[in-house]
């Protein structure tokens, strides 16, 4: 099953951190393929690991296309940056750093960038020329090189031609990449007519090794996931620019050999975590956190803390996780996890206003399904929480009063206002719904009433006034059929509970809606102009389509008595009615 670009972002960015710089990229071109729309940090990062293994051409190109995805974005113009810089144009360097600093003062890269960028250029100027400027000037430098055998192989890496190219503008960039790249020593040997004896080098690929020294086979693979970090220490004296190029990086990430160490101590406190060991993993991970600063020990030991039961303690770690996360440019997700677990931990202490605080916090860093859902329950709890400690029974009394007191001065939105109070004060009492649907019903806010009298008959299923009030409120709005069938519930509500002492109010509404129902359109309705307007009412339409009342209204045609028997039916009593109201059954002198 394909991933989803979020995480193939997230393999690459485990990548990255592992020095994969290659799977890296592979992920995160994965992850821009299936992205439903262009995502500007999907490039971003792209171009951070294309910068990691010096091919600076194609990191340019990302960091172009991110800045134009998201032109306002001020890490996008670090990336540019770096690429410049790496590229020896320190011109575009300085003015993408300084564009960065505009879109953000407080961008720490960005500064830091455009230091390095001035002290390059001060280098720059320092050093004498030795020539370079006419002996990469010549235009058929390339072409040369490929004919010549002892560069044509080395000629078809693109990253490395591009870096040639580059060089006739900036020929003291090559004293930075002799120490790293050691195909420049041939190159360099190559113009000078110099002929040196350096095959290993003359074998080597498109990506540069780091020197050969007495390193065991073992030890070097350990160094290359570190050869920007490691490469800068061991020639800090020969090349310090070189050690500035990887402060510029971007996504840094830290390559001490101590992360090691601090992560055995991190595995062994999760160990004794899901064995519910906390104080011993609390031991370890603060060992973890003393080896090598990430954040993500203090947020391991924040988790221990807080299954400890000590909420406030891992309230105080996890601030503190953000501060140093902050300082240290740490992932925006880890961050985001920080806030995620101070809000879990106040929910625990019942303060649902911060936690729905951290909670927006977390979401404003990364945001997630199960935070967000989080989000979505604590403020529902808060809601709840707020209205019940609303709830006073002596003060919804003391609206109802008020309402009732509006009401009879026919002051109709004051009265709805303090119906309004009286149902925050007892949400449970269906006679706050009910009154404030009478004094709706008065404001011609029929639906308005109609929900109303529908949230009383929740409340209380035999409340016959909300039944009535709800039907009235129905006629209004001419749906008869339904206050009909709202009448006929009102009528076994009143014999159940009020030994019908409603009932005439009910029987004269249901006149009411009945006889509405079926007006006639002119005095002079022929009875086959009233049979077909009646047939238009679907209800109708049924009960003289259903052969059992065919059957009961030939026999009537015959014997008017056997009516008045059928008629002991309910269910028969209701569909004669209706015909009688539609006109289809004449009575009396009609």
């Amino acid at each position: 099953m394909s991933l989803t670009a979020d995480e193939y972002k997230q393999q690459g960015n485990a990548a990255f951190t592992a020095k994969d710089y290659d799977k890296a990229i592979e992920l995160f071109t994965k992850a821009i393929e299936v992205s439903e729309t262009p995502n500007h940090v999907l490039y971003s990062n792209r171009s951070a690991c294309y910068t990691s293994l010096k091919k600076f051409s194609d990191a340019l190109n990302d960091a172009n296309e991110c800045v134009k995805i998201n032109p306002s974005w001020s890490k996008g113009y670090n990336r540019l940056g770096a690429a410049h810089l790496g590229l020896g144009d320190l011109d575009e360097a300085e003015s993408n750093y300084k564009k960065a600093l505009e879109l953000d003062a407080s961008n720490k890269a960005a500064k830091e960038g455009l230091d390095q960028v001035h002290r390059t250029q001060q280098a720059r100027q320092a050093q004498p020329d030795l020539g370079l400027t006419q002996l990469f000037a010549d235009p058929n430098l390339i072409e040369n090189l490929k004919k010549n055998p002892k560069t044509s192989e080395m000629m078809k890496d693109p990253q490395l031609v591009a870096k040639l190219i580059g060089y006739k503008q900036n020929p003291q960039a090559i004293g930075q990449d002799l120490f790293t790249d050691p195909r420049l020593m041939t190159i360099m040997a190559t113009l000078m007519g110099v002929d040196l004896n350096m095959d290993d080098i003359n074998q080597s690929n498109s990506m540069p090794k780091e020197p050969e020294t007495s390193k065991s086979t073992e030890q070097k693979k350990d160094a290359e996931p570190q050869s920007d970090s490691t490469t800068s220490k061991e020639n800090s004296s020969k090349a310090p620019q070189k050690e500035e190029s990887k402060e510029s990086e971007p996504m840094e990430v830290d390559e001490d050999d101590s992360k090691i160490e601090a992560d055995k101590e991190k595995a062994e406190g999760n160990k004794f975590y899901k064995a519910r060991q906390f104080d011993e993993a609390i031991e370890h991970y603060n060992k973890a956190w003393e080896l090598h600063k990430d954040i993500t020990y203090l947020n391991n030991r924040a988790a221990a803390e807080y299954e400890k039961g000590e909420y406030e303690t891992a309230i105080s770690t996890l601030n503190d996780a953000v501060e140093q996360g902050r300082e240290m440019r740490a992932d925006y997700k880890v961050i985001s996890k920080s806030f995620a677990r101070i809000g879990n931990a106040y929910h625990k202490l019942g303060d649902l206003k911060k936690t729905i605080e951290y909670y927006q916090k977390s979401l404003t860093e990364h945001r997630t399904a199960v935070i967000l859902t989080k989000l979505r329950n604590a403020e529902k709890e808060l809601k709840k929480a707020e209205a019940e400690a609303y709830v006073n029974p002596e003060k919804a009394e003391e609206a109802r009063l008020e309402g009732k007191e509006y009401f009879t001065k026919s002051d109709w939105p004051n009265a709805v206002k303090a119906y309004t109070e009286m149902i925050k004060r007892a949400p449970e009492d269906a006679r706050g719904y009910s009154n404030r649907a009478a004094a709706l019903a008065k404001l011609m806010s029929f639906p308005e009433a109609i929900a109303d009298c529908n949230k009383a008959i929740e409340k209380d299923p035999n409340f016959v006034r909300a039944y009535i009030r709800k039907a009235t409120a129905q006629i209004a709005v001419k749906e008869y059929a339904s206050a009909l069938e709202t009448l006929d519930a009102a009528r076994t509500k009143d014999a159940e509970v009020n030994n019908g002492s409603s009932a005439r109010e009910i029987d004269q509404l249901y006149y009411k809606a009945s006889q509405q129902r079926f007006q006639p359109g002119t005095s002079n309705e022929t009875p086959e102009e009233t049979y077909q307007r009646a047939m238009k009412d679907p209800e109708v339409a049924a009960i003289m389509q259903d052969p059992v009342m065919q059957s009961i209204l030939q026999q009537a045609q015959q014997n008017p008595a056997a009516l008045q028997e059928h008629m002991k039916n309910p269910e028969v009593f209701k569909k004669i009615q209706t015909l009688i109201a539609a006109g289809i059954i004449r009575t009396g002198g009609r």
